[in-house]
């Protein structure tokens, strides 16, 4: 093949220039970066699927869950795991807690996107719909203790590929909503009381919760 120094490189100067755009873009803004994340997985962000389940047998082998929190910079938010980690035994749902606190004086819309850790293990691990994808709110001073439940499945111990892993790691970033708007504010969801409903939910009913799985198997 002949190279066309004109025309092919033109083609890499675009098609890179393109890319720098994009990345550029949505660095530039938390909401643009996070739902960007969520929708390719760069950033090792797990990308979203519909797959529901239930949890599949439990099996004699344990797996430790360990619990990571973050916030970008500009949100004035305490965010943090109630425990750092969890050791249970694989397919076996586990409950635990997230909280957070708006330490601000105003109302303040978060973003929350997570990832898992090792990324081979991520098509073993099922959790609840809890607060992530979603625009939560605060109001100032007031904090929510966010139920999370999970498990993962028995079949990661059994894959090859990730029979040798014994932990994985769940990760979670909030980035601030900047200058939301009125309406923004007013549809976003009340991260307190979204919270206490589910876990009224789930105390009521834990075995009818849903899971599902965010990086389906191929």
């Amino acid at each position: 093949m002949n190279w066309r120094p004109g025309k092919n490189g033109a083609v890499i100067f675009g098609t890179t220039t393109v890319v720098a755009v994009m990345i550029g873009l949505v660095s530039y803004s938390p909401t643009l970066y996070q739902l960007f994340c969520a929708a390719t997985g760069y950033g090792g962000t797990v990308q979203r699927a519909n797959a529901a389940t239930a949890p599949a047998k439990m099996i004699d082998r344990s797996v430790t869950v360990r619990f990571d929190a973050n916030v970008a910079a500009g949100l004035d938010w305490d965010f943090a795991p109630e425990r750092r980690q969890i050791t249970g035994k694989f397919g076996e749902p586990i409950q635990t807690y997230y909280t957070a606190t708006n330490n601000s004086d105003k109302t303040v819309v978060a973003h929350a996107v997570f990832n898992v850790t090792p990324y081979q293990a991520a098509p073993y691990f099922f959790k609840i719909e809890c607060f992530c994808f979603t625009d939560e709110k605060l109001k100032p001073g007031e904090s929510a203790k966010m139920p999370l439940v999970l498990y993962v499945d028995g079949q990661m111990a059994k894959d090859p590929t990730t029979a040798s892993l014994n932990s994985v790691t769940l990760s979670y970033t909030f980035y601030k909503q900047v200058n939301p708007s009125a309406e923004t504010i007013a549809n976003a969801r009340d991260l307190g009381e979204g919270s206490r409903e589910k876990a009224a939910e789930l105390s009521e009913n834990f075995e009818a919760a849903t899971y599902a799985n965010d990086a389906p198997r191929k």
